[in-house]
């Protein structure tokens, strides 16, 4: 196919953002034999899949995806990866910067949700169907259970109920995915800063004195997308990193929701989590 050509029937377009998450999407969508295109966003995509990008966009030049996509006519959108950091190439390659201020704007001022959800309903008022990863490569999804050789006790079980209640509370006022919390006791709630800094200020909050001693016991991650989320952006995810992070703020375990937490290198993260003597278990169900 060249980049004029139309998309083959029930192929899916992958609008491929930053990090592992495009590039695991892309094999999954190998391993199910389902065809597809990619759009790399300049300055985002990693190198690997940019290499072999059907075509490469600015972030903020939407005319320029929405052209492709009409000229495609896919069955299916997939956003998947990061644009929360542009990176100095992201905004210095930006063309059509000058003429969408507002975007360049909500970048600037960490409004990414609001540009992509944005970015979303003008693709859907192009006529085509945007769907999350989730629907797309739904083998990317934490499973119910443990996922290393690891399980919670029970006073870690305890943590992990409280933690889902608070982020079940906390939704509606628009705040992180995560939580940090030893029993009833919160730690850190995840804000605009992300895990791994929330994970970081847990350690300091967590340990006493000055930030040394012995972390409190059944000190877990709990993570979740938040209620009535829209999904196909910004599903909360974790890997290796995310443990190696949780190890240090002293957590014996991060608990997931099942089908709505995506693991990025399943095997990987779940070896490292055997590594350090830590849980990963994705939890369904009411709290």
């Amino acid at each position: 196919m060249t980049e004029a050509d139309p998309a083959p029937e029930g192929a899916l377009v992958l609008i491929a953002g930053a990090g592992r998450l495009p590039e695991l999407v892309a094999e999954s969508l190998r391993r199910a034999r389902r065809p597809f295109r990619v759009i790399a966003l300049r300055g985002f995509t990693g190198p690997a899949l940019r290499a072999g990008a059907d075509a490469t966009v600015d972030l903020l030049d939407l005319a320029a995806t929405l052209k492709l996509l009409r000229r495609w006519g896919p069955a299916t959108v997939v956003p998947a990866g990061g644009v929360s950091r542009p990176s100095p190439a992201a905004i210095l390659n930006a063309g059509a910067a000058l003429r969408n201020r507002e975007a360049l704007r909500a970048i600037a001022g960490g409004g990414d949700d609001r540009l992509l959800r944005a970015a979303v309903a003008l693709v859907e008022e192009e006529g085509h169907r945007v769907v999350g990863v989730h629907e797309a490569a739904p083998d990317l999804l934490c499973p119910d259970g443990p996922l290393g050789r690891r399980a919670p006790d029970a006073e870690a079980a305890a943590s992990i109920r409280t933690g889902r209640g608070v982020l079940d509370a906390l939704s509606p006022y628009d705040l992180g995915q995560a939580v940090v919390l030893a029993g009833d006791r919160i730690l850190a709630v995840e804000g605009p800063e992300g895990t791994d800094r929330m994970l970081a200020r847990a350690r300091a909050l967590g340990r006493r004195p000055f930030g040394f001693g012995r972390a409190m016991p059944s000190t877990v991650l709990v993570k979740a997308p938040k209620v009535g989320q829209d999904r196909r952006i910004d599903l909360p995810a974790i890997g290796a990193r995310t443990v190696r992070n949780a190890a240090r703020a002293g957590c014996v375990g991060l608990a997931l929701e099942a089908g709505g937490t995506l693991v990025i290198d399943r095997a990987a993260t779940a070896a490292e989590a055997d590594r350090l003597g830590l849980f990963v278990v994705g939890y369904g169900g009411a709290p």
